[in-house]
């Protein structure tokens, strides 16, 4: 049926196999990726209509706005990226969504520039296909955090790293040391990336000439080079990005990172299953060709096994070996690498009727997402809400800015409180303040700084939040000159009302402002030498 319909295709087909005809001519592979951007940023619009951006999105913003070689809990590239994008596009969801969608469309032309290595005309697609079928490139990278920065640094880096390996050249073993390190500029998880090319080089029989050549070695020189800013960051401010990962994800044992490793390896399984069976589909029969495929393997593809295994069992060797967690979802932007393998390693040509199909079952899924389960999405959030409380963000951060203003008549320059709420604030309201709680000490619920409550300064809670309480509590008993008031903020959806949620907020007008008097009665100021007496400190 496959070879009958390639050769005298329906005429619904004929557009496909059109585009598919521009594999080679250089315009298909950009139309498809420019569609799945366009069509899933829509879907991430209407799905989160009325609510707000993720706080992972919130919090990578929230970092770029000061630059620096290095943050206190994660490295800079996330931050560096949303910073470069809202010096070009506006604060605003939508823009930050299609940032998040950029980042899956550039990582799938990366992809695509791996598969080309291998394979031409549809197959290249079939590549990018299957991975638009894996949740990876939607919903994975709608939350642009440290990991899903890596769905684009990785792929280019193994290209280059193939590149370099084949040719060692100067200018590709530059440009190995360059990508690298900017995948280590992502997240330190990258480490597992750079391994894995080297045991790659060493298992490939080509090994010998490669490492007696300089290609390996520039590329050492350069991303250290590369690095060296950063490098120099941790060194002088003690390394506490590594601090924040271990005392974060290394408190495990032997036993509980079994759990750990099983879990990590049925999340990538359940993540690609889609895609497998898609495939399953199209092999067919042909499935029983697959030894003899991997025997009869390229070398050039032998390399790329190589570092997908490495991308998998060097993480699963660590956590057991340190104790360390492992969620899958640290490892889904290695994905591809297997999937590159499976379909330029078949040694049998798939037919174009099989290509067209799996455009249509993307295209289908996409269509289905946009038109009904994006508004039911949306409509079921505005009634009950995200246990973040994302849906009321600009709600709670445009009321805070206006009881501010008129307690002290200007612009609100400080928050903090529950982080998503102290971000959120941060982004929403008119004042952009600053979040106020410095990163190495985001977690231990420290109190204000004299100077920062001197500057004046305000914190939200969700009502119900009993850490964040106890910390107002807490600085309510030591600052002076504070006015703390609760106010209900509800969600809305196209007009329809939703959820509503109490809002506790503290706010301490700055000391040079003489105007207007707190509306509750000031607390005795016992906190003048506070700031020295306390490790975490805003």
């Amino acid at each position: 049926m496959a070879e009958r319909s390639d050769r005298a295709p329906a005429r619904w087909r004929r557009p496909f196999l059109r585009w598919l005809d521009g594999v080679e001519t250089g315009w298909a592979v950009p139309l498809l990726i420019a569609c799945f951007v366009a069509v899933w940023t829509l879907y991430l619009a209407i799905a989160y209509a009325g609510s707000g951006l993720h706080p992972d999105t919130l919090e990578a913003w929230t970092l770029g706005r000061n630059f620096a070689w290095g943050y206190h809990k994660h490295p800079p590239l996330m931050g560096w990226i949303a910073a470069s994008w809202t010096s070009v596009f506006p604060l605003s969801d939508w823009s930050l969504q299609l940032m998040a969608m950029v980042n899956a469309g550039l990582a799938l032309f990366f992809v695509d520039l791996v598969a080309r290595q291998f394979v031409t005309g549809h197959k290249r697609i079939l590549v990018l296909l299957l991975l638009m079928l894996t949740p990876a490139y939607q919903f994975h990278a709608q939350r642009f955090n440290a990991n899903s920065v890596l769905l684009a640094t990785w792929p280019l880096a193994t290209w280059c790293f193939l590149r370099a390996f084949e040719t060692r050249s100067v200018l590709w073993a530059i440009a190995v040391g360059c990508t690298t390190a900017l995948a280590m500029v992502g997240k330190y998880y990258s480490v597992f990336l750079v391994a894995s090319f080297a045991f790659a080089a060493l298992a490939h029989p080509a090994r010998r000439v490669y490492f007696t050549s300089a290609s390996p070695w520039i590329s050492v020189v350069t991303g250290l080079a590369v690095l060296s800013p950063h490098m120099s960051w941790l060194a002088t401010t003690g390394a506490s990005t590594f601090t924040y990962a271990l005392a974060a994800h290394a408190n495990g044992t032997t036993f509980s990172s079994l759990g750990e490793v099983k879990n990590f390896l049925l999340g990538l399984v359940a993540t690609i299953s889609v895609a497998a069976l898609i495939w399953v589909l199209i092999a067919g029969r042909r499935l029983e060709q697959f030894p003899a495929d991997f025997v009869a393997m390229s070398p050039r593809l032998r390399l790329l096994f190589y570092v997908a295994i490495g991308t998998i069992a060097l993480p699963v060797l660590t956590s057991l070996a340190l104790g360390t967690d492992l969620p899958s979802l640290w490892a889904l932007q290695g994905l591809f690498l297997f999937v590159v393998l499976v379909v330029c390693g078949s040694r049998y040509p798939i037919e174009r009727f099989y290509t067209v199909n799996a455009a249509v079952t993307v295209a289908g899924v996409a269509l289905v997402a946009v038109l009904v389960v994006a508004p039911i999405h949306a409509v079921h959030r505005n009634i009950h809400g995200y246990e973040e409380g994302r849906n009321l963000y600009a709600q709670a951060a445009g009321e805070l800015t206006r009881q501010w203003r008129e307690l002290t008549g200007e612009p609100l320059g400080a928050v903090s409180g529950d982080d998503s709420l102290a971000f959120a604030t941060a982004y929403y309201s008119p004042d952009h303040p600053h979040y106020a709680r410095p990163f190495e000490y985001q977690y231990d619920w420290g109190m204000p700084r004299r100077t920062t409550l001197d500057r004046g300064w305000a914190a939200l809670c969700f009502e119900g939040q009993d850490d964040c309480a106890r910390w107002m509590e807490s600085v309510s008993s030591r600052a002076g000159n504070l006015v703390r008031r609760e106010f209900t903020v509800q969600a809305s959806l196209w007009g329809r009302p939703g959820l509503t949620r109490n809002i506790v907020v503290l706010m301490v007008p700055p000391r040079a402002n003489g105007g207007r008097s707190p509306q509750s009665a000031p607390v005795p100021n016992t906190a003048d030498d506070f700031s020295a007496s306390r490790r975490s400190l805003e």
